[in-house]
């Protein structure tokens, strides 16, 4: 079999064009839209600009003459639109959460490295507190030293006066 001869096992390579091209977009300034966007609906301002809007709907469209008013009493058109928000604040959201799960993933695997690196270390201090105190222990203490030099002329004044006796 030649290597121009197709196989039966593999797939034949076909690379059309698509009709329509999928949008571009930059994932990070995307992502940054989204931080931002679902880190300003949980504020206060938020909340109090959604609410007035929501009043003024109401107090316009039930106050309003008839020939201005714009959406009837069950409000169909504001509950669309608050459905609109709420179908793109939802993923945006969610988009939101989990570039912050990735980023306290890092922040927790560094935190893990930087807790080994300080239990190696504290580890290393142990055992060079430990080999120090042994080789203390081997030194020779000033006290030690002056009770062996205070034997020393003890035993220097008892051959002394034993040679004074014995001549």
């Amino acid at each position: 079999m030649s290597d121009r001869t197709p196989r039966l096992d593999t797939p034949k390579e076909t690379r059309r064009q698509p009709l329509v091209r999928r949008p571009s977009y930059n994932a990070d300034a995307f992502g940054s839209f989204a931080e931002g966007f679902a880190r300003y609906m949980g504020t206060a301002r938020f909340l109090m600009w959604m609410t007035a809007v929501v009043l003024l709907w109401v107090l316009w469209n039930a106050l309003a003459p008839a020939d201005l008013k714009f959406d009837e009493f069950p409000f169909i058109f504001l509950t669309l639109a608050l459905s609109l928000q709420a179908s793109y604040a939802a993923p945006l959201i969610l988009l939101a959460q989990n570039r912050q799960e990735q980023r306290d993933k890092v922040i927790a695997e560094q935190d893990r490295l930087a807790n080994a690196r300080a239990h190696a270390d504290m580890e290393f201090l142990t055992r060079e507190v430990a080999s120090l105190r042994m080789a203390v222990g081997d030194v020779a203490t000033r006290d030690y030293l002056r009770s062996e030099l205070r034997s020393l002329l003890a035993d220097l004044d008892e051959r002394a006066a034993e040679r004074g006796e014995a001549s």
